[in-house]
């Protein structure tokens, strides 16, 4: 039985919602397993209380948060289950919208759960008609939460004569598209180690004409509305989003760890009562102490910057790559240790700590957090010149 909380609309309130969701969120993540998504009403439930909204702004009906609260938030779902906590940043993009016409954005934040599912890669083909709609073919993997979303909103590159466009100053004519489920198929194709119930299945489109007034570009445009948090480039933002999904998990694996060690034992003694167990625990907690602390500190400097009327810099978004690659390098270290420590049991479908490292490892593998990128911060930090610096 889902139980409904009350949407809200302060930080405290977007705090207390997650909160109050997570104890059910928790106890269905088998459920997700099996289902291959999280299930339908627990993923309204999300919805209806706002926790899809954290971007969205506040002229449509968001909430838009400080990027400390939305950190918070993901941190506190991607605690009660991995799964809910990918898709429920994944399903954010729903602020995507905030790059459209009001009346546009409206016509699809009327739609049930208000979930938009996306993957930005330009990935589809988009081909300009006379009546300046596009005609758009393609196909899009690991597209997390697709069988949840009510709207998709995915890359295309648009075609000039069997070629990408170019629009000034002279980069190529990528977009991305939105499009309503029902327009969409969605592939079986989720068939893997974790982050099972985020149902990121490959979809696809043939020949769909879509309206230009339906597509946008957050990466390289800056939002149609007003708002602080729109000074922040998209992968900065979605820096923000995916900052908290390591550092829940592995706060999840310590707090289910810490409740089996008193209680476990592989000799004459408690795990808990084992030196070498009790310094693996000590670092694994100041790891993961000391990767959040820092997470909260970038994102709140360059919050309190942009508040007081500041551009971002390209400091502060590589703080953010930065912040949020320690972030999942910590969570996956800690993490397999506590399954290392755990032993035989942790080996197990009931087992949360199984659940973590599967997750954790997953999540590991997105694109955002890849070495490629990374290297980008390092330039930054030697004083180089970044390649692509919009991919900050």
């Amino acid at each position: 039985m889902t139980v409904t909380v009350e949407r809200a609309r302060s930080r405290t309130e977007v705090l207390a919602a997650a909160a109050a969701l997570a104890p059910q969120i928790s106890d269905r993540a088998l459920e997700g397993e099996r289902g291959g998504r999280v299930p339908p009403d627990l993923l309204s439930a999300i919805s209806d209380a706002g926790l899809l909204d954290l971007l969205l702004p506040e002229s449509l009906g968001g909430l838009e948060m400080d990027p400390v609260t939305v950190l918070e938030t993901i941190r506190e779902i991607s605690r009660a289950d991995g799964s809910a906590g990918f898709a429920a940043l994944s399903l954010n993009a729903t602020f995507f919208v905030a790059w459209l016409e009001p009346e546009v954005a409206r016509s699809i934040l009327a739609a049930r759960p208000r979930a938009v599912a996306t993957v930005f890669a330009p990935l589809g083909k988009a081909e300009p008609r006379p009546d300046g709609g596009l005609l758009v073919n393609g196909r899009w993997p690991f597209n997390t939460g697709a069988r949840n979303a009510s709207w998709f909103a995915n890359g295309v590159m648009v075609q000039d004569g069997g070629k990408p466009a170019i629009v000034a100053p002279g980069r190529p004519d990528w977009r991305l598209v939105f499009v309503p489920a029902s327009d969409v198929d969605v592939l079986d194709t989720w068939h893997v180690a974790g982050l099972k119930g985020t149902g990121s299945n490959d979809v696809s489109v043939s020949d769909l004409v879509v309206a230009p007034e339906y597509t946008a570009n957050p990466i390289f445009e800056r939002a149609r509305h007003e708002g602080a948090i729109f000074n922040w480039s998209f992968f900065a933002l979605m820096g923000v989003l995916f900052a908290g999904f390591p550092l829940g998990i592995a706060r999840r694996a310590l707090d289910e760890f810490r409740e089996l060690a008193p209680n476990k034992s592989r000799g004459s003694r408690p795990l808990a009562e084992e030196q070498s167990v009790q310094i693996a625990y000590a670092r694994a907690e100041a790891g993961l102490r000391s990767a959040e602390a820092y997470a909260r500190d970038v994102l709140g400097t360059a919050w309190e910057r942009t508040l007081a009327g500041d551009e971002t810099t390209m400091a502060d978004r590589a703080s953010v790559r930065l912040a949020t690659g320690q972030a999942i390098r910590t969570g996956v270290d800690v993490v397999n240790t506590v399954f290392q420590l755990a032993g035989g049991g942790a080996l197990f479908d009931r087992s949360p700590i199984q659940r973590c490292w599967r997750d954790i490892n997953a999540g590991s593998h997105h694109g955002y957090f890849s070495e490629y990128h990374e290297t980008r911060v390092g330039r930054s930090l030697f004083g180089l010149p970044v390649p692509d610096p919009w991919m900050m």
